[in-house]
């Protein structure tokens, strides 16, 4: 504690006072107690170089980000949908809160084996649209490819997404909204970002982020189309591995090499049988004797024409594998992600945000065409309380209405004219005294 002083020290004092315990410490709060709005933030991963390609390539000199088109975007809108307070109390209720409790009721062994077949498949929030749809495209059975299946796909793939103006419209808008919601201007984001759209929602309709781009686009770019139907390749693409493909190379090359060996050992087997070069002299008889067709004779050739594809396959291969690198360039990634992505990850990634994307579309058009049909039906049937309505009421009552009216009418009628109104019930107690009255009567 500072020693207390008796008196105010003056401004000509050589030295200056200890500070006060009571000095106000500077708030993060404005003066007016108001709570300072910010907007949510992308978590996204800037790609930070994006200078011009070292080489030309297929798919130009530029990356596919230098030729976006700037998008326009209604900032005020944007702002309302995703405000967040920046409130300290909320934030230390969300750090404590405590972790529900979960049950099991797997095995360690079974979930295990259950993740395994999940892998396969995409993910778990776009089965159930599949499965109702039947859609075969997302789930199929797996068929045994050759190996320059996965190569030709993943080749058509990279020329399908290079071509797609849609996908162009997408990473432009997202990049636009995102520079906006995190006060900044980057050039560029890493495409695995797109996995994670529908996982953002605004803070007042708790709509995806995707839900907004769909709808932007929509606005903005009505002629384009659902993204997935452009890049079928990469769909087919996003189902191979890649790394088995190179394991078959090297399993087929050591077949191929082996299968070479046993025919030395079998030309072998034959010299050793035929016991010297009088005996082959005497063998060529049974050779020419032998079919040109049969297997033993073409056996060097097959070998011969698989080892020349086995080469074709092999420069196929590693020019497919450099064409998708040069790809990954385009797209703005540095040389380190280039080497640590994979081609099975990548067109698995963008093919699963192309379903989620046509997903979403598919839903807001169908929520605009119901939203049509409603106000359809409600312009051409007025309801009972609008004054189309009430006028249709007035103008042709109802046969309840009517029933009430004959009712009033017949209880305003006098009883005298109520008996001649054949129309209506009679007592038939009172006309059974009537009777008997003039029986007795005519009796007397």
């Amino acid at each position: 504690m500072p020693p207390r002083t008796s008196g105010t020290p003056s401004s000509s004092s050589p030295t200056s006072p200890p500070p006060s315990l009571a000095s106000p410490l500077p708030s993060a709060s404005p003066k007016d107690g108001t709570v300072k709005s910010r907007t949510l933030k992308l978590h996204w991963r800037e790609l930070q170089n994006l200078a011009p390609l070292p080489r030309m390539t297929r798919f130009g000199t530029q990356t596919i980000w230098a030729g976006l088109e700037p998008v326009n975007l209604d900032k005020n809108h944007l702002e309302y949908l995703f405000k967040s307070k920046a409130n300290s109390s909320s934030l230390n209720i969300v750090s404590g809160r405590q972790k529900q409790p979960s049950i099991s009721v797997l095995g360690v062994k079974r979930s295990n084996i259950i993740t395994i077949a999940l892998s396969s498949l995409p993910p778990p929030r776009l089965l159930p649209p599949a499965i109702y749809s039947m859609d075969s495209c997302v789930l199929e059975r797996e068929d045994i490819q050759e190996i320059a299946e996965p190569l030709f796909h993943l080749k058509l793939g990279m020329e399908q997404l290079a071509a797609s103006q849609t996908f162009k419209y997408i990473l432009a808008t997202v990049l636009a909204i995102g520079n906006f919601l995190n006060g900044c201007k980057a050039r560029g984001f890493e495409l695995s970002y797109l996995g994670k759209l529908s996982q953002v929602r605004d803070t007042h309709t708790r709509q995806p982020l995707l839900h907004h781009v769909c709808v932007l686009l929509l606005q903005l770019y009505p002629e384009s189309s659902d993204l997935y139907s452009d890049i079928t390749a990469v769909t087919k693409a996003g189902k191979c591995d890649y790394c088995q493909v190179q394991s078959n190379f090297t399993q087929l090359e050591s077949l191929c090499k082996a299968s070479w060996e046993q025919v030395k050992l079998l030309n072998k087997a034959d010299e050793k049988r035929k016991g010297g070069k009088g005996e082959r002299m005497k063998g060529i008889g049974d050779e020419a004797l032998a079919p040109d067709g049969s297997l033993r004779h073409r056996l060097p050739k097959i070998l011969k024409e698989c080892e020349e594809r086995l080469k074709v396959l092999r420069a196929v291969h590693r020019r497919v594998i450099n064409r998708f690198h040069s790809f990954l360039l385009f797209l703005g990634y540095s040389r380190a992600m280039v080497r640590d992505t994979k081609p099975e990850d990548f067109c698995k990634t963008i093919s699963n945000f192309s379903l989620e994307y046509r997903t979403m579309q598919q839903t807001i058009l169908l929520q605009r065409e119901r939203e049509r049909e409603r106000q359809k039906n409600a312009t051409e049937s007025p309801g009972p309380n609008t004054p189309v309505g009430k006028r249709k009421n007035q103008q042709t009552p109802s046969k309840d209405n009517d029933e009430q009216g004959r009712l009033e009418e017949v209880l305003r009628t006098p009883e005298s004219m109520s008996r001649l109104d054949v129309t209506l019930p009679r007592n038939r107690k009172r006309m059974a005294d009537l009777q008997g009255a003039f029986s007795r009567k005519m009796k007397w």
